[in-house]
């Protein structure tokens, strides 16, 4: 589940605001260069000049050019996470996974042509289609630990604290990209590998996390991919709405 969201996404001060408004306009620059010239074509010099930035900022958010194309929103997952976590522990983990997505995509149509050139862009080049794809598989594995730790939060009550917020979050293990650009700007490129002292030790998720958390990335693709073949005929949020009531009911087979 690669989310794609607006450099006016809510949350954070306004220190994180800018940086994430940054990250996004120099991610939309680099998809609409690529989609215009081809990715092989494009410069970090050409993306951070039509972003408005200098190289050296481009850096401070992507580690390689080709991240550009393919990371284009790094903490909308994390935020889809902490969203999830802090949702009324009496909603369904289902449930409260579609509010935490729906709160995210809710600019989702006015991302309609930059998700097109986006999808182009990666058609066009395999071997950023590839990575896609390793980024998509580690924010799974990611929100399967998350959907893992509310389950365990809600068998266990002194977890509570943790899965509403107010513990320690993975989000705090996450370096920011102003300090030197060491091994921790990597994990905020790329948040979603980023993990606590002591995860290794802790148990990997059970079937269930790992289905949901695949069964919402699927949802959010075929949401998206329904939406924009046929814009006109109907909100995103309608189609979106749709998919999780479909998956709520059991997928039942259409009235014909």
């Amino acid at each position: 589940m690669h989310i794609m969201t607006g450099k006016d996404a809510a949350g954070g001060g306004l220190r994180e605001r800018k940086k994430r408004a940054t990250r996004a306009a120099l991610a939309e620059a680099a998809v609409r260069l690529a989609a215009e010239h081809g990715a092989d074509q494009v410069t970090v010099e050409a993306i951070s000049a039509a972003a408005g930035v200098s190289v050296r900022t481009f850096f401070n958010y992507f580690d390689s050019r080709d991240d550009a194309f393919v990371v284009v929103d790094a903490d909308a997952s994390e935020r889809v996470r902490q969203a999830f976590l802090a949702a009324p522990p009496e909603l369904p983990p289902l449930e409260a996974l579609r509010e935490a997505l729906a709160a995210e995509l809710r600019e989702a149509e006015r991302q309609h042509e930059l998700w097109s050139l986006h999808a182009r862009v990666l058609r066009s080049a395999p071997h950023l289609l590839v990575r896609n794809l390793g980024a998509q598989m580690a924010d799974e594995s990611g929100l399967a630990e998350a959907i893992a730790r509310r389950i365990r939060a809600g068998d266990d009550p002194d977890d509570d604290a943790v899965a509403s917020g107010g513990g320690d979050t993975d989000a705090e293990a996450v370096p920011h990209r102003d300090q030197p650009d060491t091994a921790g700007a990597r994990s905020e490129s790329h948040p979603e590998t980023a993990r606590p002292e002591g995860d290794a030790d802790r148990a990997a998720p059970g079937l269930y996390p790992r289905l949901l958390a695949a069964v919402a990335g699927t949802a959010v693709r075929v949401s998206v991919q329904h939406w924009c073949e046929r814009p006109d005929e109907l909100s995103f949020a309608d189609v979106f709405r749709e998919v999780f009531d479909l998956l709520a009911a059991g997928l039942p087979a259409p009235a014909r």
